[in-house]
């Protein structure tokens, strides 16, 4: 298809040269004086153009103001940007960088230099969306094909547990009931768990969570709560399992950085694991923290089956599970993915130890905060 382009330019002789060399490359141009005019262009196109070039320099808004303007609206923050400026100027090259501009070109050009770029950032641009389109639809196909099982078995539990409920309650013990309610609950909880999962797939494919994480990642001196909030959220399997928790805090952890809530998750997601496979008799699984020079790390550990050494490269690949069939576990494989991500987003490590019949530790390292 052919790419539409923006130009923004207030010397007009140099914009409608602009246009018609652009023209003659097969490109269809829309052209604007300044960056109001340029934005009452995009709100009134039935689609974003595939590209915008723009001068600094303009009268009414400028070069920066307009990106800035572009950059604030979802629909416009992926256009490939280009900066036009004025031969020697490093510092418009300089504050175009930092606010986000693709690329510049200084004039005056050589037509063939600004016809490459331009071909070079529309293709660049193309094989990124094809790459997060792809990314999208194989995740899409991936969740489908766990939602039968996964979603069905939660479901049976709140509508079966439901009806008996409905049935009779007149004739039920106390005893009776709470077990049903609690079957009810069990279900609803692991529906939840699995909805948020997909979600939080999705967000981190998209980078959504990436953009959370930048506004929200900052000094953290309570661990404390973190460990609290995570112990609670597993409350209920710890129960149910009848797994013992552990947890074992420092008194005194140097502040980390990162986003308090995605943490969170990640323990949730370990504790999670952690709580299925401790399958022996008066399990325990642990909790604790250690840090060094560069990072504070927690650590979660169970005593279950293991892991063989062979699967380890792969259980943080998208919905692996170690020997499922043999096992039969619950789950879709996307919680030591969503672990991964939000690690890596942090900027710290995971390792692994684990020992098959005897249990395996997970341990995460994130950046301590610098003094």
């Amino acid at each position: 298809m052919t790419a539409t382009i923006l130009v923004l330019e207030d010397d007009q002789p140099l914009m409608e040269g602009i246009r018609d060399m652009l023209e003659l490359q097969g490109y269809q141009i829309l052209t604007a004086t300044n960056g109001l005019e340029g934005l009452r262009v995009l709100q009134s196109s039935p689609k974003p153009p595939d590209l915008i070039i723009s001068d600094i320099m303009m009268p009414e808004m400028n070069g920066y103001q307009f990106l800035e303007a572009v950059q604030n609206n979802p629909r416009w923050v992926d256009i490939p940007f280009i900066f036009l400026t004025a031969k020697g100027e490093k510092e418009d090259v300089r504050e175009g960088r930092l606010l986000g501009a693709d690329d510049y070109v200084i004039k005056p050009f050589e037509a063939e230099d600004l016809v490459v770029r331009i071909a070079s950032k529309l293709r660049r641009h193309r094989q990124l969306r094809q790459t997060q389109e792809s990314r999208l639809t194989d995740i899409k196909r991936r969740i489908l094909s766990v939602i039968h099982h996964e979603f069905r078995t939660p479901l049976t539990y709140v509508v079966a547990y439901s009806d008996l409920l409905e049935s009779d309650v007149s004739n039920m013990s106390l005893a009776e009931i709470k077990e049903f309610l609690n079957g009810v609950n069990s279900g609803a909880q692991r529906l939840r768990r699995l909805v948020e999962n997909f979600v939080l797939l999705v967000e981190l494919e998209t980078g959504e969570v990436a953009a959370t994480f930048a506004w929200r990642k900052r000094p953290i001196t309570d661990v404390a709560s973190i460990f609290s909030a995570a112990q609670e959220s597993v409350r209920q399997a710890l129960e149910t399992l009848n797994v013992r928790l552990q947890v074992v805090l420092p008194e005194a952890l140097p502040p980390l950085i990162g986003d308090a809530e995605y943490l969170k998750v990640v323990l949730i997601r370990l504790l999670d694991n952690a709580i299925k496979f401790s399958d022996k008799p008066n399990a325990e699984v642990t909790l604790s923290a250690s840090y060094d020079e560069r990072y504070v790390y927690f650590h979660v550990t169970d005593r279950g089956r293991g892991i063989p050494a062979e699967e380890i490269p792969h259980i943080f690949e998208l919905f692996y599970q170690v020997d499922r069939r043999r096992f039969e576990d619950q789950g879709t494989g996307a919680g030591l993915a969503i672990v991964k991500g939000i690690v890596e987003l942090h900027g710290g490590t995971i390792n692994v130890r684990s020992v098959p019949s005897e249990g395996s530790t997970f341990t995460i390292g994130i950046p301590r905060a610098k003094n």
